[in-house]
C-alpha cells in the first residue's frame, strides 16, 4: 500500500517543478475560461470511528484505492463536481484479531468554491455535497466473534467535505492533493439482524492529475 508521506512527496516534486513549467508557457493559453476538468488520482481511506457490534467495539482499518472526477466550473471560482472511488477494503478486527472484512465504494456531489485567479499557480479550494458509499464482498472471519456467520451492510449516506489545493503546471494540466470527510452510517446486519452501524465516518487522503478544457 502506499504511504500517505509516498502521496505528498508526489506532490511536493510537482509543486517544485510548476512555477518553472507556467512561466516557460508562451503559448498565450490561459486556465481562466475553462468549463470543464477532469481529476484522476489515488486515495488512502482512513476511518475517524470505530463501530460497535453486538455489543463489542471494533477496529476499523482501510486501504487506498484509485478515485476519478468530473467537474463543471461555472465560473473560474464555482464549480460543481461529481467524484468517485473504486472499492476500497476495510478491515474490522476485535481485541487484536481480525474479525470481518468489507469493501466500500463512495461516490459523491459537491459544490466547491477555488480561491484565487484561475491561473493561479497555487489553487486552495473548498467544498460541500452529498455522498453515498456502498458496502459488498462482507465476509465474516474463520475464526473471532462472527465466524460462520452472514454479514450485510447497508449504504451509508449523508454529508461530504473536501479541502484541498491545485497546483497548475501549464493552463491545461494541475496536480491536486485533497482530503474528504464522509459523514454518514450505515446499519450493520448478522443473519438479517440489525446488530450495530458502521460509524466509520472516514477520510480520504489523495492525489491526483488533472486537466481542464
Amino acid at each position: 500500500m502506499l504511504s500517505i508521506r509516498t502521496l505528498t512527496l508526489a506532490l511536493a516534486a510537482t509543486a517544485a517543478f510548476a512555477p518553472a513549467a507556467f512561466a516557460q508557457d508562451g503559448s498565450g493559453d490561459t486556465a481562466a475560461g475553462k468549463r470543464f476538468s477532469v481529476v484522476g488520482g489515488y486515495s488512502l481511506t482512513e476511518p475517524t470511528r470505530n463501530p460497535v457490534v453486538d455489543g463489542q467495539l471494533t477496529k476499523a482499518e482501510g486501504e487506498g484505492t484509485p478515485t476519478l472526477s468530473a467537474a463543471w466550473n461555472i465560473t473560474d471560482n464555482i464549480s460543481v463536481e461529481a467524484w468517485g472511488a473504486d472499492k476500497a477494503g476495510y478491515r474490522v478486527s476485535t481485541g487484536g484479531n481480525k474479525t470481518a472484512s468489507i469493501d466500500g465504494q463512495a461516490y459523491s456531489l459537491s459544490g466547491q468554491y477555488h480561491f484565487g485567479a484561475a491561473d493561479n499557480t497555487f489553487r486552495p479550494f473548498v467544498g460541500l455535497g452529498y455522498h453515498e458509499t456502498n458496502y459488498s464482498n462482507e465476509k465474516a472471519a474463520d475464526t473471532g466473534a462472527l465466524a460462520g456467520n452472514r454479514i450485510g451492510v447497508e449504504t451509508a449516506k449523508g454529508a461530504v467535505a473536501t479541502i484541498g489545493v491545485d497546483v497548475n503546471i501549464n493552463p491545461t494540466w494541475f496536480a491536486r492533493a485533497d482530503a474528504r470527510y464522509f459523514d454518514g452510517d450505515g446499519d450493520i446486519k448478522v443473519n438479517g439482524v440489525k446488530a450495530g452501524t458502521t460509524e466509520f465516518n472516514p477520510v480520504m487522503v489523495g492525489v491526483g492529475i488533472g486537466a481542464r478544457f
